[in-house]
């Protein structure tokens, strides 16, 4: 496992450190809007956001990836914290949360020691536009909550404002760049829009009225401190973390290796999926035991850090590190930045997320692409990630499988001893198989046929099942089948299969076996083969 803290043929010191400075600023309203989803208190959220950020950029497999409290993970946190405090108390819901993350950091390293990480490369393209298209429109959802001062949404000159201050933001961050790529364009922003509402005296809401108006007191804390989770050790305490543990340990997982994906096409480089796995585990077990809330990949901030230059692991370490300092010391500082520049640079964020060139290719693709994509990006934002990605990969599984099972195809001939040959093309699985019987005609072939399965693979039971069905036509048509060329992984599952399937293979791939001794002339290989195997037996 190699480890470099800044990749200079990537990215520099200068390029990581601010960065990961632009990061930090933008994890403080999130990492606070999540906490109060989740039910718990600001610093909960924010020293989960840190935790996250440092263990995961000094262990994960993907630089310049930033991870924190997500509102993926905090929706399912809700029903947590609420029935533990119902079990526990006032208070138990907190540590019900932090046992429940020991036990999803458990399962996330076990995802990765199991390198199902690699199982990410599985998902179809149209589940991956569908994912960053939902993904960009509930971040720009998530904003909108930031026009409200309590439970009122903003009105008159307080909304002019906001919005004004919003637009000057993404002003800045679309001309910047195009003046000098040596300072990030997201940092100048924040900074110049929060010295235009201090030193301007303009009235808008900051850091600080934000927390307030959720019923926080600010940003300000000392250092997390550690401590096991006060909860009962007992099977009935198991039987109700396990389900939210396997629930945040999957969503998390998922969430983490899609933005993995998306930041190596970014990048042009490639991440390793199993070691962001067990550092996700090891960052949510570290919360467990210093009070966060824990989390994951967070997609917003990744695409803040590449976009500013952020490449190496140095990028998340100082946002981390930036992050625990705001909560020690800058947290005054903190408080002034107007919620209208980060809002601005999530909104930029949303532009850049959003894969535009989906609006070109939908009448490009198949049809059940795009069904695929727009059900990804509508489950998104109407439920959850998990269960978006694993519907669209479900969807796309059953597609190619229908669209294979239609495939299947014979081509017959009769060789010179008389004998029926069968060529086939295409998989041999459970979609398949009702089309592959009809392709045989048993009443009218010859006493010998064989199946040549050279273009073709035995995939599954069903496939098994579908040729000991059809040797048992032969055979009460008095005939004899015979399969060819099967790859070695078929014969190992049909010499698997047993008595499932009792079938004549043939293992000559010449065709021609042997001599016949009484007419010196070349045997019919199907009785070259039988009589190898009578006299072996014999």
């Amino acid at each position: 496992m190699s480890f470099t803290l800044v990749d200079k043929t990537e990215g520099s010191i200068k390029a990581d450190v601010l960065s990961g400075l632009t990061v930090a600023l933008a994890l403080v309203p999130e990492a606070v809007a999540f906490a109060f989803v989740a039910g718990i208190s600001p610093i909960v959220g924010l020293y989960g956001a840190m935790m996250m950020g440092l263990v995961t950029s000094l262990l994960g497999g993907r630089p310049g990836m930033i991870s924190g409290a997500t509102g993926a993970m905090a929706v399912v946190m809700v029903s947590l914290v609420s029935q533990g405090q119902q079990m526990g108390g006032d208070g138990a819901g907190l540590q019900y949360l932090f046992a429940t993350l020991l036990l999803a950091g458990a399962l996330q390293i076990g995802a990765g020691a199991l390198k199902l990480g690699r199982f990410v490369r599985m998902i179809p393209s149209p589940v991956m536009m569908g994912f960053v298209n939902g993904l960009a429109i509930v971040i720009f959802l998530s904003q909108l909550g930031m026009f409200k001062v309590g439970d009122q949404w903003l009105a008159g000159a307080p909304l002019w404002t906001m919005l004004g201050l919003t637009a000057l933001t993404m002003a800045i961050m679309v001309a910047l760049p195009k003046l000098t790529d040596q300072i990030p364009a997201a940092l100048t922003a924040i900074v110049v829009v929060s010295m235009v509402v201090v030193f301007g005296g303009v009235e808008t809401q900051t850091v600080l009225s934000f927390v307030q108006s959720r019923g926080g007191e600010g940003v300000s804390a000392g250092l997390p401190q550690f401590a096991a989770p006060m909860v009962p050790l007992s099977w009935e305490t198991l039987a109700f973390i396990f389900p939210y543990a396997l629930i945040l340990a999957a969503i998390g997982l998922i969430e983490s290796l899609m933005t993995l994906n998306l930041v190596d096409d970014l990048t042009g480089t490639k991440g390793q999926a199993n070691r962001e796995c067990v550092a996700q585990g090891v960052a949510n077990i570290v919360n467990g035991f210093f009070g966060g809330m824990g989390g994951c990949a967070m997609i917003g901030q990744s695409i803040i850090n590449i976009k500013s230059g952020g490449r190496g692991r140095l990028s998340g370490l100082v946002a981390a590190v930036a992050l625990l300092g705001f909560v020690l010391f800058g947290s005054g500082a903190i408080e002034m930045i107007p919620i209208a520049a980060l809002v601005g640079v999530m909104f930029m964020v949303v532009i850049g997320t959003f894969a535009w060139n989906t609006f070109k290719i939908l009448n490009k693709v198949p049809l059940h692409d795009v069904v695929v994509m727009l059900a990804v990006t509508g489950l998104t934002v109407a439920f959850d990630l998990a269960i978006a990605v694993l519907s669209g990969v479900i969807m796309s599984a059953l597609v190619f499988a229908w669209e294979n099972a239609l495939r299947i195809r014979a081509r017959k001939r009769l060789d010179e001893y008389g004998i029926k040959h069968y060529e086939i093309f295409g998989p041999l699985f459970f979609g398949s198989t009702t089309l592959f019987l009809t392709k045989f005609d048993i009443e009218n072939d010859p006493q010998e046929v064989i199946v040549d399965f050279a273009e073709s693979r035995i995939v599954d039971q069903s496939a098994l099942e579908a040729i000991d069905k059809l040797a048992e036509r032969y055979q009460r048509a008095g005939k004899t089948l015979h399969l060819r060329h099967l790859s070695q992984d078929c014969v190992q599952l049909l010499q698997r299969a047993g008595d499932l399937c009792d079938i004549n293979v043939l293992e000559d791939p010449d065709y021609y076996v042997a001599i016949d001794p009484q007419t010196k002339s070349p045997a019919s290989p199907l009785r070259s083969a039988t009589a190898q195997r009578l006299a072996q037996a014999n």
